[in-house]
Formats: C-alpha cells, sequence, structure tokens
C-alpha cells in the first residue's frame, strides 16, 4: 500500500538555514518597530511634537479582516496661501513599515483630505500627521483591532 504521505519527513541543512537566512533579512524592517512609533513620527516632523487636534483619523475601531482597511483623514485648514496643509503623513506600531504613506498638499489642493485602504498585521495604534505650512504639526491616533491579520509571513 502506498501512500504520498508514508515516507518519513526530512528537513535538509540547506533548507533550514535558507529559512534562517530568510528570517534574517526580514529583521532590518523591523528595528523600526522596536524603535518605537514615537521615535518614527519625530524622524518625519524633526524633532516636533505634533499637536493633538485639526486632524480627523476615520478608521473602523473593529476589523474583520486586516487585508484592505479603510482609512480616510482630512485636516481642517482653509488651504489658502497663507495657511494650508503641506502633507499628511499615516504611522503605524506593529507592521513591518511604520511609515505607512505620506501625501503633499498645496494651496491650490482644495481640500486636505486622503483616503485610502490599508493592511494591518496586528491589533495596534495608528497616527494622523499633518504638517502645516507655518511649520506646526498636528496629529490624532486611534486603535484599532484585528481580527484577522493581514501582512504576516508563514
Amino acid at each position: 500500500m502506498s501512500s504520498r504521505f508514508s515516507s518519513p519527513c526530512v528537513i535538509s541543512r540547506r533548507s533550514l538555514t535558507g529559512g534562517l537566512l530568510a528570517v534574517a533579512l526580514v529583521w532590518p524592517v523591523r528595528a523600526a518597530e522596536r524603535e518605537g512609533l514615537q521615535q518614527v513620527i519625530l524622524g518625519f516632523t524633526g524633532g516636533a511634537r505634533p499637536r493633538p487636534g485639526r486632524v480627523t483619523l476615520d478608521i473602523p475601531s473593529l476589523v474583520e479582516n486586516g487585508n484592505t482597511v479603510p482609512v480616510t483623514i482630512a485636516v481642517e485648514s482653509p488651504m489658502s496661501e497663507a495657511d494650508h496643509v503641506r502633507g499628511i503623513a499615516l504611522f503605524n506600531e506593529k507592521n513591518p513599515q511604520p511609515h505607512v504613506v505620506t501625501a503633499r498638499f498645496g494651496p491650490r489642493s482644495g481640500r486636505a483630505r486622503l483616503a485610502t485602504r490599508i493592511r494591518l498585521a496586528t491589533s495596534q495604534t495608528l497616527v494622523a500627521v499633518a504638517e502645516m505650512s507655518d511649520g506646526t504639526y498636528w496629529s490624532d491616533s486611534a486603535e484599532v483591532i484585528v481580527t484577522l491579520a493581514a501582512c504576516v509571513e508563514f
């Protein structure tokens, strides 16, 4: 009686070390996670601490599937030459890449609003930061619970 499952499982040294090499190559990407979410945000702002307010981060607090999570970020601004949003950035604390997206704006953009979909590896905090034309930074944050993760490799 022959079966394709009857032979013993054999793992070669080469396949094992290849797997370890793959884990080692992912390690530098995860270094930013160890650095901490706040450090990544301070890198974006040039060391300035964002103030809460003016930014609205709209994301579901409970996400069934982390593969396509809708996110909308809006910033209160007249979008005039004197007072406008220069950029909006989105950060997360547990994905392999903590700096998710940056969108640039100018006074002719009409309104400062960004809508997209992202992948989330697990439940975590997200932070949206807006850079204003006067050099100030404003932010909003949200906690998201993910029941089925994305961005994970098996």
